[in-house]
């Protein structure tokens, strides 16, 4: 099994026939996972870097985890502990890094575009961990097993993401890859987190109201409140906004029918999801933290030169 593409940069570049050989690859190393030895030695001899320069931790953790369950070496790279905080540039870090013979980098940089900047650089492969407010496949990638493996399949699936839609690496992810495999897509949220073009330029539906987003719907993808990337206010409080957007259990219950809700964490508790909702019957977001690291196993597999 090959992926038609060297790097993971984003699911705008994948193929449907990639989307669905990394779901099938997942499934197998989901079935390692289950196992009382859960490690295969698929990746020996691999070198992996995790570079981060933002703050992460289920995804980094979900990597790590990942290269351990598959026998690969790593190098966890801090950027508050190294010379980037002294100036040093991405490409002379990258550089200093593959010269330890590292064969490849796993990244999630604050600046959109710059994996695929490193992609054009150097020779190892790059999987992008989160860029900016551009991509963040491999949690595009776990929240469609997660579906699937409940739903059964994606097409024709009706999927809700709701709240901030504009500054969510996660939302144009999904929305790439929900597209590609069939699925309808609706983003619900108020209309100054909703990018105005969204709507032709993806051929998607648009939703203020979300009572109806939600009675649309099949799945509910809930998108955190993203404040450290608003330079402005755009809704007058986390109050206001857990009012007339918040998922309660109320608003569930309102519905008339049962939806599936899903989380890509971190969750602000009471802002975007109550409580009761996100540890509720109707929520899979521990499954998506399950389904992570079968995920990314696969991912890291058929990028390396082992498979």
């Amino acid at each position: 099994m090959k992926l038609s593409t060297k790097h993971l940069l984003g699911i705008k570049d994948l193929q449907k026939e990639d989307i669905e050989t990394i779901l099938s690859t997942a499934k197998e190393f989901k079935e390692v996972l289950q196992r009382p030895i859960k490690k295969v030695p698929s990746l020996r001899d691999i070198t992996i870097v995790n570079l981060f320069y933002e703050n992460s931790t289920r995804t980094r953790i979900s990597f790590e985890l990942a290269e351990k369950r598959l026998s690969a070496d790593t190098i966890n790279f801090a950027v508050s502990g190294s010379s980037a905080a002294k100036g040093e540039t991405l490409l002379d870090t990258v550089n200093n890094i593959l010269s330890m013979k590292v064969d490849m980098v796993v990244m999630r940089h604050s600046a959109s575009g710059a994996p695929h900047f490193l992609a054009k650089h150097i020779p190892a492969a790059i999987l992008n961990a989160g860029d900016g407010i551009n991509e963040h496949p491999t949690q595009a990638l776990l929240d469609a097993y997660s579906m699937t493996e409940k739903f059964g399949s994606l097409k024709g699936l009706n999927v809700a993401l709701v709240g901030d839609i504009m500054h969510s690496r996660v939302a144009l992810s999904n929305i790439y890859l929900l597209k590609k495999m069939g699925a309808n897509v609706t983003v619900v949220g108020p209309p100054t987190l909703i990018p105005k073009y969204i709507k032709e330029a993806f051929d998607i539906n648009v939703e203020y109201d979300i009572k109806k987003g939600l009675q649309w719907c099949d799945v509910a993808n809930v998108l955190r409140i993203q404040l450290e990337r608003q330079n402005q206010p755009l809704f007058s409080s986390l109050r206001e906004y857990n009012l007339s957007y918040g998922v309660s259990r109320k608003l569930l219950e309102s519905l008339g029918k049962e939806i599936t809700i899903m989380h890509p964490g971190p969750i602000n508790r009471g802002v975007e999801l109550d409580s009761d909702v996100a540890d509720g019957t109707q929520s899979i977001i521990l499954n998506q933290v399950e389904n992570g690291v079968a995920v990314r196993m696969a991912c890291l597999y058929l990028l390396s030169d082992k498979n």
